[in-house]
């Protein structure tokens, strides 16, 4: 009896399945991030929005085949290559909120400075 092969067998068998469930995710979600780009590009301006989430949806997808390439081979650099893409569409997600949440504030500065130019003495009588 053997348990540390057991073990690990036991436990890459769990990965598998887990890979497996996530994998689906991963391609509805980047299916999804390139459809919404593609429409996002139709816009001249727009397409400044829509060419990160092309680029994010195709990381998801290239992900989601490196995940599929390791449950069948069990290569370790099938497995690095699917968290460096994940890697790549995380930092491009978060590069795109922090430039959303800008875009946030200086909105909420501009009613702001608005409403203080604002006269609401004519709305009172």
């Amino acid at each position: 009896m053997d348990t540390p092969n057991s073990v690990t067998d036991a436990t890459f068998l769990f990965r598998r399945d887990i890979i497996k469930k996530m994998n689906s995710d991963m391609r509805f979600v980047g299916i999804f991030y390139i459809i919404y780009g593609a429409i996002t590009c139709i816009g001249i301006i727009t397409a400044v929005i829509g060419v990160p989430y092309i680029k994010m949806g195709m990381r998801l997808r290239e992900s989601a085949d490196s995940f599929d390439r390791y449950t069948a081979l069990g290569d370790d650099m099938d497995l690095n290559m699917a968290l460096e893409k994940q890697q790549r569409f995380y930092f491009i997600n978060k590069i795109m909120i922090i430039i959303a949440l800008a875009f946030v504030a200086l909105y909420i500065i501009f009613i702001i400075v608005l409403l203080s130019f604002m006269d609401f003495s004519s709305l009172m009588a």
